[in-house]
């Protein structure tokens, strides 16, 4: 519909249907205005899977139809790869199509500020280039169905403590460089449909009610042109979301006369009202008509989740290449999880997953004979990890340690095998005072519902493990830059690590995490030289071309992530030693050389200033790799210089 159509459809409607657009029919509809043939409209949570429901229901538990659960961002974020995301969009859009779902609730992209955050393993990345990379590519592959891709939670929603009420204070600068970026990239590029509005208050101000940040900062500067919703029960006041520019309130209120009030004695402008309807009604227009009832082939989804899984697993410690293991080894498989893995997170993201194949299973089904006798085994693949009652959104975790029971397995079953293997199935990090025992560790997240083909895969070899970590691994808990402030007090969360967030932090200070961020091992070895720049000076209209050779000088096929990283000059303005700015993930054949090519701009060099120009520019980048080289800026000029090495 056009806009002049729309404009008709705004005048014709009366106040109180205005009013009853602005919140929800049910759980998960907008209303519908018949005798204006305005339709309603359904969403559907994800982002790792559908979680269709009738509309008046909203069991976390189950209920819903079956549908494909695709691994959880914690674990496809650690693909590194956009091509993933974009197609697990596609996917994802192809299903809400057939099941008549028209905004799916997904990507969720805040930033993993603690690993404390129940909510974590719904998240991308502690760092938001990488968040908001992969989020844009999952928006692009939704939207390319004709679903409209609602990203959340906008923004600061950083703990599950009190996130109805407690107010995330940081500086802009720390918001501006850390906690929006991700956000922006999307909005810029993706165009979502739609943006969620979060729980908690920023700054004192919730964010249903912010208006500085929905209006002032997501419309008039990025110019995001969809519509905004509240996070379900994030509306306190629904006058004042309208006035901020929160259009829908979700789900069905009772409150709709409370804005029909405010317009009638001028509390609330009816411009503000019609500009939140203009913008559902070109939501609700602009989705194309559903394809509700057509047959859903899961086969493509199970088969792709498999390959996300598979390309997410990161490999964290491999002592004498005791990995991968030989169909002619004696292999024990120990674990409840090796039987029924968990493979997704609690909550509202919880998906009815139509098919799940353990690890067991799948080695069954690709002819491989387990022994049960761990005294028989050759090596001993242990599968523990965190339980939904330990992590889930609703509540945040209170240390990283696996239980007790399962900490007490690994030193007994490493006693006993000396090439033990560790699968570690969890939604966040976690403490390994144990990290010396095992042969290998292997990192599978929430691998979604093939997890136990994809662990498989990667066991034997089928599979070369090219995950990277999109997060911190501490050492203990307190190493972590938020310990002293999270989850904060008396509903306040001060953000006193500001720009200092995961990896910031601990390349700054100097201080060793368990694993890094950006880190994983291979079954293969690669080499990065020829760093390359296509100029020596720039200036701020300027673009710098960076590329760099990257040869496998393995033995076998793989992939591995190149990542840029820009090193800021250390100057009046504190800064991060270095910060990723552009990645890469590329394949290699043994003995094949690729060039990897990457443009960076100002933006990529520049620190929020809050006392001048917003952005100020300059500064060091590198590339981290198996050699680490960057480039130094002295008055505009470059000269290239060996930093570190990995």
């Amino acid at each position: 519909m056009n806009p002049a159509d729309i404009e008709k459809l705004v005048a014709l409607l009366s106040l109180e249907e205005k009013a009853a657009l602005c919140s929800g029919l049910d759980n998960w509809h907008t209303k519908p205005i018949e005798r204006l043939g305005i339709p309603s409209i359904m969403m559907s949570d994800g982002p790792h899977g559908l979680r269709v429901q009738s509309g008046t229901e909203n069991n976390l538990n189950g209920g819903s139809v079956p549908t494909v659960c695709f691994p959880s961002a914690c674990a496809s974020a650690a693909s590194f790869d956009r091509e993933l995301l974009n197609a697990m969009g596609e996917e994802l859009g192809q299903q809400c199509q057939s099941l008549g779902v028209h905004v799916l609730l997904g990507p969720a992209v805040n930033i993993k500020r603690s690993p404390l955050c129940g909510r974590n393993f719904e998240y991308f990345s502690e760092d938001p280039c990488l968040a908001g990379e992969l989020g844009a590519a999952y928006s692009i592959g939704i939207q390319s169905q004709g679903v409209g891709a609602c990203v959340k939670h906008f923004f600061a929603n950083n703990q599950e403590y009190l996130r109805m009420s407690s107010s995330s204070n940081a500086d802009e600068r720390t918001l501006r460089e850390i906690y929006l970026p991700a956000f922006e990239n999307i909005v810029k590029t993706a165009k979502p449909a739609s943006v969620m509005a979060s729980y908690n208050k920023i700054d004192g101000v919730f964010s249903t009610e912010n208006k500085n940040y929905l209006t002032g900062l997501l419309r008039d500067e990025w110019g995001f042109d969809g519509f905004v919703v509240s996070d379900w029960g994030a509306t306190h006041n629904r006058v004042g979301a309208i006035k901020a520019g929160c259009d829908l309130t979700m789900p069905a209120e009772s409150t709709d006369s409370e804005i029909v009030a405010a317009v009638n004695v001028g509390e609330l402008q009816e411009s503000d009202l019609n500009n939140s309807v203009r913008r559902i009604l070109e939501l609700v227009f602009k989705m194309d008509e559903s394809k509700s009832g057509s047959e859903v082939d899961f086969a493509p989804g199970y088969e792709l989740a498999r390959k996300i899984a598979s390309e997410s697993i990161v490999l964290l410690k491999n002592d004498d290449s005791v990995l991968p293991l030989s169909r002619s080894q004696k292999v024990a498989f120990i674990g409840e999880f090796a039987d029924s893995p968990r493979y997704q997170g609690g909550g509202s993201s919880h998906v009815n997953a139509e098919r799940v194949t353990s690890a067991k299973d799948a080695a069954r089904n690709a002819g491989i004979e387990l022994v049960e006798d761990i005294a028989a085994a050759d090596v001993a693949v242990l599968f523990i990890g965190l339980t939904e009652a330990e992590e889930s959104e609703g509540f945040d975790r209170t240390h990283l340690r696996l239980s007790a029971a399962h900490e007490q397995l690994v030193e007994e079953t490493c006693a006993f095998c000396p090439n033990t293997v560790v699968v570690l199935h969890n939604g966040s990090p976690v403490e390994m005072p144990w990290v010396d025992k095992p042969k290998a560790i292997v990192e599978a997240y929430l691998g979604g519902e093939a997890i136990g083909e994809a662990v498989v895969d990667v066991l034997f070899g089928k599979a070369n493990p090219s995950g990277r970590l999109p997060e911190t691994f501490p050492k203990k808990l307190s190493d972590n830059p938020s310990y002293l402030s999270f989850p904060g007090e008396r509903g306040i969360v001060k953000y006193q690590e500001g720009v200092f967030a995961g990896y910031r932090y601990y390349v700054t200070k100097e201080l060793a995490p368990l694993f890094p961020f950006g880190f994983g091992l291979s079954y293969t070895k690669f080499e990065y030289g020829d760093l390359s720049l296509n100029k020596s000076e720039m200036d701020e209209n300027d673009s710098l071309a960076v590329s760099v050779k990257v040869k496998n000088v393995g033995m076998s096929a793989g992939k591995t992530v190149v990542q840029l990283y820009v090193a800021p000059e250390q100057g009046e303005v504190i800064r991060p030693l270095r910060e990723l700015k552009k990645f890469e993930k590329i394949g290699l054949e043994p003995g094949e050389t690729k060039t990897v090519a990457f443009e960076l701009s100002k933006r990529d060099f520049a620190y929020w200033s809050e006392f001048a120009l917003p952005f100020t520019w300059g500064g060091l980048f590198q590339t981290s790799a198996t050699k680490a080289l960057c480039c130094q800026s002295m008055a505009s000029s470059f000269s290239c210089v060996a930093l570190w090495s990995a």
